[in-house]
């Protein structure tokens, strides 16, 4: 019986079929057929890519129950099509960050990087689903020098306390890498959907008083959001986190 939420059967993926360049998958593979029962367990599915090159070179099975597309078919377009309206700014940014930070790792010809966060994305019943997204990056010399990426996409609608607020972290912990959890869910936890809507309005440059009008809220509910924002990121002024949120492609 496969522990479904054992995800050292994704490290056991990348390893075995790494020399072949993730080419070639035979998905009758005993590690294929482990991770096929995994991941119909969590309602998930992956694709591996090369971050240099920016190609799909392999999806596993259940991207048509995900997100409506064949295997065969998935690439990044179908990700930005489908992002809710409210994500795909965020989702351009992440995109961005993944290309510079491959650059990065493929330039100094070592290390490897986690990512996760979550998106809205387009189910195949129209409706949108709350996904997880869990990025590994790695730069490899086998069986060329390049940057794969692992993308897991695991669908959370069950973890209700995701409709308020954005999960986000990147580094080298490799211990987020794991099937989410109320811990997991926490971390790197940043502002609410609402408080972010506010932070990019005044990215744009609006006043309180403007974006309490495109909002139909008062200024004084901005000017409190405004408040908490700065408490919740430990800043003295808005700027400084605007700084930081691009800096970290969430902005």
């Amino acid at each position: 019986m496969t522990d479904s939420h054992n995800y050292s059967l994704f490290l056991k993926f990348l390893d075995t079929f790494l020399p072949a360049g993730y080419k070639g998958i035979n998905l009758n593979d005993p590690v294929m057929q482990q991770l096929d029962i995994l991941m119909e367990d969590n309602d998930q599915f992956f694709y591996v890519a090369d971050a240099i090159q920016m190609k799909v070179i392999f999806t596993s099975n259940r991207s048509i129950q995900m997100i409506g597309i064949k295997p065969e078919d998935v690439s990044p377009y179908h990700f930005m099509e489908s992002a809710h309206p409210d994500d795909i700014q965020r989702l351009h940014l992440g995109r961005s960050k993944i290309v510079k930070l491959a650059q990065n790792l493929f330039i100094a010809e070592e290390g490897y990087l986690l990512m996760s966060t979550n998106f809205r994305f387009r189910n195949p019943s129209g409706g949108y689903s709350n996904i997880l997204v869990q990025g590994y990056l790695f730069f490899t010399p086998v069986p060329y020098k390049t940057v794969f990426f692992f993308k897991l996409h695991t669908n959370i609608d069950w973890y209700k306390k995701i409709n308020k607020c954005i999960h986000y972290y990147i580094g080298n912990n490799l211990s987020y890498f794991r099937y989410p959890d109320e811990e997991l869910m926490q971390t790197g936890k940043l502002f609410t959907l609402r408080e972010f809507e506010i932070i990019r309005l005044i990215e744009a440059g609006l006043s309180s008083e403007q974006i309490a009008e495109k909002l139909f809220l008062s200024p004084h509910t901005i000017n409190t959001h405004r408040a908490n924002i700065l408490e919740k990121s430990g800043k003295a002024h808005i700027s400084d986190l605007i700084y930081d949120l691009k800096e970290s492609g969430l902005l």
